[in-house]
């Protein structure tokens, strides 16, 4: 079974702008397929740092001296390339979202195509699962989750549902979830209904778009004048915070103006907003949703 097919591939990794004797970071080791394209343009003084807080990923390391797997979340990616001795680098790549494996294992519980615990987390020492956000979260934070990160317009109904569901029996299963929910899941829309519904739930779960935030905010220190970020995201929530702090390098307000009236910025967007091309879509139809964006440290 194929662990993760590459997004994107080579626009990603020729959006870095490799320096063969430069240091990088793949904050998504995944597959490692992304890491092997960048190894693959080093010199024998390049390194690669990467990034997976998956188990699973840890039995795709690359036995290269150049590579280093680091197995913790992004999030904490300064204070672990420090551990290193790294304090600046040359690229980041993100490949943002679930990987290909996660999906397709059915006990992960990320994939509606299965039946399974209602689990979803990236990390199994992670504390919160997706059942414990579906059988103990109150009636308002489930309709907050359902509303910002489904952006369903149902999200009150939906999680009035959930709440008077558990009061008879736990929702245990994906097949429980769906069974409860099954009001809400037209014939001709279910599989994007109840993407929306696991998407929130996901989201909350792994914390994920905290977690790219504070990952975001830390790359202004790490990269060197003219570093490069490579940023691949897969819905709007996420390409939207993205999008933000190329723009302005914060996610909220606007960027304060310097003595002759000038933003004050850290990045600059290089190129257009790449998107997968039909062909690479038909290979892999996961990649239908991508955007990729890069920018370019002041």
């Amino acid at each position: 079974m194929e662990y993760h097919n590459p997004v994107l591939l080579k626009e990603s990794i020729d959006g870095l702008n490799i320096n063969p004797d430069g240091v990088y970071v793949d904050v998504t080791f995944g597959g490692g397929g992304h890491a092997k394209e960048i190894l693959s343009r080093l010199s024998e003084k390049g390194k690669l740092f990467a990034f997976d807080q998956d188990e699973d990923a840890l039995k795709n390391a690359i036995d290269d001296e150049r590579f280093t797997l680091i197995h913790e979340n992004f999030r904490y990616i300064k204070r672990f390339l420090r551990f290193y001795g790294i304090k600046k680098v040359d690229g980041i790549l993100g490949d943002f979202g679930v990987s290909s494996h996660q999906f397709d294992v059915p006990d992960r519980g990320f994939s509606i195509r299965f039946d399974g615990d209602l689990d979803m987390r990236m990390s199994t020492k992670m504390k919160t699962s997706a059942y414990d956000v579906v059988n103990f979260y109150k009636e308002e934070e489930l309709r907050k989750i359902f509303s910002v990160y489904g952006e369903l317009t149902n999200a009150k109904a939906i999680a009035a549902t959930l709440i008077e569901a558990r009061e008879e029996t736990a929702i245990k299963t994906i097949k429980d979830l769906k069974q409860v929910l099954g009001k809400f899941l037209p014939q001709h829309a279910e599989h994007k209904v109840l993407a929306k519904i696991f998407q929130a739930i996901r989201i909350e779960v792994n914390e994920e778009l905290l977690v790219i935030e504070e990952f975001l905010l830390q790359t202004t220190d790490l990269l060197d004048k003219d570093g490069r970020i490579s940023l691949i995201s897969y819905h709007s929530l996420e390409d939207r915070l993205v999008k933000r702090f190329i723009r302005n390098g914060m996610f909220e307000g606007e960027p304060e103006k310097d003595f002759y009236g000038n933003f004050s910025v850290p990045f600059k967007k290089v190129g257009k907003l790449v998107i997968p091309s039909p062909e690479e879509i038909k290979i892999n139809s996961r990649s239908r949703s991508a955007k990729l964006r890069i920018a370019k440290r002041l």
